[in-house]
Order: structure tokens, then sequence, then C-alpha cells
């Protein structure tokens, strides 16, 4: 039976701005994408995003991104690549410390907005975040932006690493995704999100808006949990799935080239 990981980025919360549906998507989804305080989060999100998928058998990750609060991460920076390594060591150090305070433990690491973006494009920046982390966690299964640069640098890490797909955003040819600014970019239908990720689930294909498709490690599929119609399209998107025999559980992680 073919089986696929579902994930949401949660824990975006900060103080009393509340963002997303947490505990909802928890009873969705088999990853969480938790964020580390930098593009959102604080230590009390964290701790409760971490409790909540603890006590519901979901995989938990870190999830970090630029020291962007006011622009959620999704602002481009350019860093050094000390201080880019230190960022994502800083908050995967957050992640473990505060998952073991709750008594679970963190198995992946994702990284967040501008900074993937930015990683899917640029193979030694996606090489930086990830030796980084691996240096503080070296067993962590990286979820990379699948048949980018991204997966390009966990292969030649030779760490463990799961292939992401997204439900609720569109392709370019090259399986970057859309810019969020240009119309289509992010799919709000539930309707519209579910068949075509149970397509490329089949097809173990990315289907870009235009080209040929991109044969692709789906190993996990993402739905960003800050959307209006977050929840709606998770529990359109597994519906889907199980409708066509396809199993959804959390991902193993694999070594090498796809």
């Amino acid at each position: 039976m073919k089986t696929v990981d579902l994930n949401a980025d949660m824990g975006e919360s900060f103080g009393p701005w509340v963002m997303g549906q947490d505990a909802a998507l928890l009873e969705v989804v088999t990853s969480a994408n938790i964020a580390c305080g930098f593009h959102a989060g604080d230590p009390d999100v964290m701790a409760g995003a971490m409790k909540t998928a603890a006590a519901n058998g979901v995989g938990i990750g870190a999830h970090p991104g630029f020291a962007d609060l006011q622009g959620f991460g999704r602002r481009r920076m350019h860093l050094p690549e000390k201080s880019l390594r230190h960022m994502v060591q800083y908050q995967l150090g957050a992640a473990l410390a505060v998952a073991a305070g709750q008594g679970a433990s963190v198995r992946h690491l994702k990284l967040h907005g501008a900074l993937a973006n930015m990683a899917s494009e640029d193979e030694a920046m996606a090489q930086a975040c990830y030796g980084a982390a691996l240096e503080v966690a070296p067993e962590i299964i990286v979820m990379v932006l699948a048949a980018t640069a991204q997966q390009r640098a966990a292969e030649k890490l030779g760490c463990l690493w799961a292939g992401e797909i997204f439900a609720d955003r569109a392709y370019n040819a090259d399986a970057t995704l859309v810019d969020r600014g240009l119309p289509g970019a992010v799919i709000h239908d539930a309707a519209v999100a579910a068949p075509r990720i149970v397509k490329m689930v089949e097809a173990g294909a990315i289907l870009p808006e235009t080209g040929d498709p991109i044969p692709a490690a789906v190993d996990t599929i993402c739905l960003h949990g800050d959307g209006a119609t977050a929840l709606e399209i998770a529990r359109a998107v597994r519906a889907g799935l199980e409708e066509a025999g396809i199993a959804v559980q959390a991902f193993e992680g694999r070594r090498g080239a796809f």
C-alpha cells in the first residue's frame, strides 16, 4: 500500500496574537513543524503545540526561519554563512529543549518561508543550514522541498531526509513554489487542493502549473496552518488520500540519492 505523511506548519501564535487552528490540525496531520520564536511563536506556544502533538502521536519538527516577526519570516534576508548556521542551531536548540521539557522529542527539521525558498534555489545555502542542524542533532530527518536544491544538499550530506510537496501552493516548472505575490500562488479551495494532491501522490511527481510532471520523492504533504481554510483543506486532503487507498502515516526518512 502506498503511504504518505501529512504535515502542517504551526506554533505560530505569539503572546495574545493567535495564528492558526493548531489543536484541530493536530487531529488530522501526522507531523507538525513548530515555529521556534524567530519568525513566529514563543516558548509558551512552542510548549503547548509540542505537548498536544505528543499526546496525539504526531511527529514533532523544528521550523526555523529568519528573525522577522513583522514579516512572518517571508521577507528575504542575506546573512553571512556563519550567522546563518548559528541562527538554525539556536532555533533547533530551543526546539530540542522545549520538547524535552514536555517529555517529547524532535524528529525532523523544516526551514520556513523565505529561508526555505532561498535554500530551494541555492544548494550551498541549504547545505549550510542542514549541516548546522546535523552538528546539533545528527539523526534528525531533514524535510526538503522535493526536487530542489534543498534535496540535492541533503543527498550530498548523507543525512536522513524526506521529500515534501505542497497541497496549497502552486508550482513553477523547476519545482520551486510560485511567488506568493502572484495570482493563484496559494490554493484556498479544498475541492481543488484534495484531488490535485491525490494525483501527485499517485504519480510520484510534482505537477506544475505549466510544463512536464517532475518525478519527486513524495514522502510528505504540507498544509500551511496559518490559512483561513487550512483545516478544511487538511481534512479534505486526508479524506481524498484515504479514499484513494493511500495510507496517511509519519515518514521514516530516506538516505542517499532519490
